[in-house]
Formats: C-alpha cells, structure tokens, sequence
C-alpha cells in the first residue's frame, strides 16, 4: 500500500472550499479538466494524462459524501486503483483540507510517486486558494449586476522586482519631499519678525579670537563663562586622573570585535499575486569557499498575513516571524524557498524585512 498526501490551511469556510472541490467546472479550473461518464451521475473522467506523475486519464467514482466534510473517491488510472479521501475540517480561521489517496491495486513507481504528491501539493496550496479568493471576490463585487460571475480567474502576473521598486520609492521620494516643502513653508510663515535675538548665541558658535576680542560686551560674558568650566573640569579630573585614569581608559578603549559577518547572501522577489494572497520566493546563495550548513532566513510578515505551504526549506512561525532552515549550501551554490502566503485584505502586502544572517534580503 502506497500512500499519497497534502494538506492545506484555507481562510475560507467549508460550504465554499466542497463547493470548488465538487463543481465540474471549477475542478477543472484548479485541479484537471472533468468529463462526466453518461449514465453515471457519480462518475467523471479526470484529464490527468498530462500531468506531472499521471500516466493516463483518471477515472473516479463517489463512493462515500458528507457535505461539506468528507468526499471519497475510487480511482481507476489505466488499472491502477487508489482511493482518494478528501477531509474538510472548519477551523476559526477558515478549514483545513487534508487530502489523501491510497493504492487498492497495483502501484506507482518511484519516478511517478514524487511529481504526483508534488503536483497534488501545488494544486492545494497554489491554484485552489486562488480559486476561492475569486469565489468570495464574486460575493462581495456589488458592481458585477445581473452578468454572474466573470469568465477569468483575476489573478495578476509575475511582478517582476525591477518594475516595482522603482515606482514605490520615486513614490515614496515625492511624498517625502512634499512633507518637507509644507513643513518649512510653514515654519518660515509663523516665524517672528524680530528673529535677532534667536541668532545672538552665533558668536559662541565662531571660533575666531579677533571677533570675540572686537565686541566688548560678548567677550567679557563668554571668557568667563566658558574658563570656569574648564577649570572646574581640569580640576575635579586631575585628582582622579592620577590613581585611577589609566586603569579605566585600558578597558574602555578596547572596542569590541567587529560582528562575524555571515558568507551568505539572499534575494526575496514575490514571484506571483492575487486576490487574498501572493507566493513569496527567497534564493539562498553562497558566494563563499566552503560549505555553509548553518544559515537561517527571518522574515518578518505583514500584520494579517499567514504563511499556508513552504517549498524547499524548513520552517517556523512565531507570530508574524517565519524561520527558513535547510541544508548545507555548497560553494557557489544556492538554493531557492518558495512560500504561500494568505493575506486578510483583498490586496496582497509584502513581508515588512527579510534578513539571512543579520543582514538585508536584496530585492525587498
């Protein structure tokens, strides 16, 4: 008996997730294209054959429903049969989809195990949430009328790093200049007329002699206001200076050693977004001369935003801080994390840092 398994934490209620599980048109959509079987209310032929770890169409049948909790299916590829479970479980934040399937007859090979579990995978954690954002996107579009729901899913492209920087930080620049015009626009409309005064402390400023020794009035206040002083300093430090100075200065010069800097390097680029969500990639590069095996990636999410599948690294989460572990990068080498992540607002925020070692993600 081999086994095949995925499970997804969804932020959306179970009625909505058994629905884009069990309509005809949206399992093509987000899994395979359907065929119902003639006769056979409960039977469809799933467009499987080419997909990664499917060797041909999939015939299935519903053997067991309990809307919206639990859909079991007898599957039938070429010969091979499995059963697929499908296990919807409501959570405060939504479900959690589990799904499961089962060889019964024959078995898939090692080649054709791992594309199938990882096609499986992408399906829930990738194209069904995007399915059910347009879903709950439709319920609240009071702009839509009579004309039901759109044709396409309104999913937006891959953002490339070098077209979004740019725009938000001349944004941002334009912003920041205008604060600064309006501020100094008015504090020079509500400064006082008679502004001398607030200018007289400029000769204590100036370091010339000949312009305090000029002005008779200033020089006398600011001999004997600066001279004291130093005076009181040179005094009160010189009987101390003596016993304890040297003592003390040795271990405050000594700086402390500079940080380890870490060989590792790490861009973060948001490969693709959507309604409720968007998919995060960090590549992990290795510039050093030797194998790094300890590294570790802290990114730090918006506030709302949850982390639902991470491809390539280990991870956790405390909080809005999600840890990237995973194995030894080798010299020259680098390796690339993928990461889900599901956003309480219809448009998706990016994570507010990422740093691998200590040190800023590039791209971000």
């Amino acid at each position: 008996m081999i086994e095949i398994g995925a499970q997804v934490d969804l932020s959306h209620p179970p009625e909505r997730v058994w629905f884009a599980l069990t309509d005809r048109e949206l399992l093509g959509r987000w899994f395979a294209e359907a065929e119902t079987v003639e006769g056979v209310p409960d039977r469809m032929l799933l467009q499987t054959a080419d997909l990664p770890g499917f060797e041909a169409n999939v015939e299935v049948e519903v053997t067991e429903r309990q809307e919206p909790d639990l859909l079991v299916l007898a599957c039938d590829e070429a010969g091979r049969l499995s059963e697929l479970t499908c296990t919807v479980t409501a959570t405060k934040q939504g479900c959690r989809m589990e799904l499961r399937e089962v060889t019964t007859h024959g078995a898939w090979s090692a080649e054709q195990h791992e594309p199938r579990e990882q096609q499986l995978r992408q399906a829930l954690t990738v194209r069904l949430p995007a399915i059910l954002d347009w879903l709950a996107f439709q319920q609240v579009d009071l702009r839509r009328g009579d004309g039901g729901m759109t044709a396409e899913l309104p999913l937006v492209g891959v953002r490339g790093r070098a077209g979004r920087n740019p725009r938000r930080r001349r944004t941002l620049v334009a912003v920041v200049a205008g604060a600064v015009l309006v501020v100094g626009t008015a504090a020079w409309v509500t400064l006082p007329p008679d502004a001398k005064p607030v200018a007289a402390p400029a000769p204590t400023a100036t370091a010339s002699p000949s312009v305090a020794a000029g002005r008779t009035t200033v020089a006398p206040t600011a001999t004997p206001s600066v001279r004291p002083t130093r005076t009181t300093a040179s005094a009160t430090t010189r009987p101390s200076r003596t016993p304890s100075a040297k003592p003390s200065r040795t271990p405050t010069s000594a700086a402390p050693p500079p940080p380890q800097a870490t060989p590792m390097v790490a861009r973060y680029e948001t490969d693709s977004d959507r309604l409720f969500g968007y998919t995060g990639e960090i590549v992990v590069g290795n510039p050093g001369g030797a194998p790094v095996a300890d590294w570790s990636v802290v990114v730090t999410l918006a506030e709302g935003t949850t982390v639902d599948d991470v491809d390539g690294a280990n991870w956790r989460q405390d909080g809005r801080t999600i840890t990237f572990t995973g194995a030894a990068v080798a010299p020259g080498g680098s390796r690339t994390i993928n990461f889900d992540v599901r956003d309480s607002r219809p448009k998706a925020r990016e994570p507010e840092s990422c740093a691998i070692g200590g040190q800023p993600c590039a791209g971000l």
